[in-house]
């Protein structure tokens, strides 16, 4: 069965104001809108749209018969979102599944409540996320060399010294000095603490690479850096996001610890359980197991738990944040993270007559595209319109989809896209 499923936006501080509001043809509220979460976790269900005069969630459909809406007879262990990121999100980390499991557990025994915010683990599950861009997306994933981290803090510190902060210049000297000696992971984990400690040095320092930074501008942002040619712009520009939303947040210090990650549309970051991260600007199509676990590092006016977050979280080196996709079919491409999961797949169609074509990134376009569906899909139209069709089913089942639309494909025989523009498809991993 195709049925057309919708939701409405989450108002997240950190949402955009006319992104979500543009994609799905609606009128902005005034209000940022974040998220929209097209699945069946209990946090945010998708809703059947227009089906029953009575609200149907997905959730409802599927206990309505497990084994036919469901994976393996229960939920869908996925979930598919749209993201309008109009501010920086929190500094985070999401559990690995033992974690989790002990963690829930523990909090349970403890007896704090499920809506409690001072509550770290909402569900059992781990939250491994992909994130594929629409357009250009900034992020900041996984930890970094810390010789470079040094480095920049280095260079903020000349930067300082050259317009005559010689106090501020000496506070972002001593937290190079946290990075220095011993075990990689260790200093991470170190400096982590002791930034979100009791430290003087660190809201000296802090205040000291706001006036650096400035409005994070990267040419003022190189040419102030004391005659470093090779200064960062995209390192600057993180840097002037974090100063405009979170000056005296010492998560703007933690975040040199990370890679900064620009991503062009169609570009994609795969975030495993335990790597620290955080969005700072963009629209995207993210896919991710059924969880809700976070666990934060700042930024944020949320609960922050910095100890439990160490142990949560993964210290060493991330080699590379993207995750490439690989080809199935002219016109559609996969990304294929580790896990049982998710998947997440893009099909970009064109129509017959249509001569040209925006191409970018691997797969091209193609004027039909068949999808397998042997397990649950949800899809979403992000651009143009698309018929999609089930034509060799018992009872052909055909259903056109403009952009911000969005509909749960049952499992069964493959569907055929046609039309023109681009769909997300999530279902179980490879």
């Amino acid at each position: 069965m195709l049925i057309f499923i919708e939701n409405t936006p989450r108002d997240y501080a950190w949402g955009s104001r006319d992104a979500l509001p543009e994609m799905l043809g609606i009128e902005p509220t005034g209000e940022p809108q974040a998220e929209l979460w097209l699945g069946a976790h209990p946090g945010s269900p998708a809703h059947v749209a227009k089906a029953t005069s009575a609200p149907r969630t997905l959730i409802d459909l599927i206990e309505s018969d497990p084994e036919r809406w469901g994976v393996d007879g229960g939920q869908l262990p996925f979930l598919l979102k749209v993201l309008a990121i109009g501010a920086p999100l929190s500094l985070q980390v999401h559990p690995d599944r033992d974690q989790a499991r002990a963690g829930y557990a523990a909090e349970d025994a403890a007896g704090i409540p499920l809506e409690d915010p001072s509550r770290n683990y909402g569900d059992e599950n781990h939250k491994p996320e992909l994130l594929v861009a629409l357009g250009e997306v900034m992020a900041l994933s996984g930890f970094r060399d810390v010789s470079d981290a040094r480095r920049d803090l280095t260079r903020l510190a000349a930067a300082a010294r050259a317009a005559g902060d010689e106090a501020g210049a000496d506070a972002i000297e001593a937290c190079g000095d946290r990075l220095a000696g011993g075990d990689p992971a260790e200093r991470r984990l170190d400096f982590l603490r002791w930034a979100f400690g009791k430290d003087p040095i660190v809201p000296a320092a802090l205040a000291a690479i706001c006036r650096v930074i400035g409005d994070g501008d990267p040419e003022r942002a190189a040419a102030i850096a004391d005659g470093c040619d090779d200064w960062d712009a995209d390192r600057a520009r993180a840097l002037g996001a974090l100063v405009a939303a979170h000056p005296a947040d010492p998560g703007l210090l933690v975040s040199l610890l990370l890679h900064v990650v620009r991503l062009a549309p169609g570009e994609a970051i795969y975030l495993r359980p335990r790597q620290l991260h955080a969005y700072l600007g963009g629209v995207a199509v993210e896919a991710m197991a059924a969880s809700d676990n976070v666990l934060r590092a700042g930024l944020t006016r949320k609960h922050v738990d910095i100890d439990e977050l160490c142990r949560v979280v993964e210290p060493t080196e991330l080699a590379e944040p993207r995750l490439f996709p690989i080809v199935l079919a002219p016109g559609l491409v996969a990304w294929r993270p580790d896990v049982p999961d998710f998947q997440l797949m893009r099909a970009r169609l064109l129509e017959p007559e249509q001569d040209e074509w925006r191409r970018i990134g691997p797969g091209d376009a193609a004027e039909e595209v068949v999808v397998p569906a042997h397990r649950p899909i949800v899809l979403v139209v992000v651009s143009g319109r698309v018929r999609i069709e089930r034509p060799s089913a018992a009872l052909a089942e055909v259903a056109t989809a403009r952009r911000g639309q969005s509909l749960y494909v049952s499992a069964g025989e493959p569907i055929v896209l046609t039309g023109h523009g681009d769909v997300f498809l999530a279902t179980v991993g490879a």
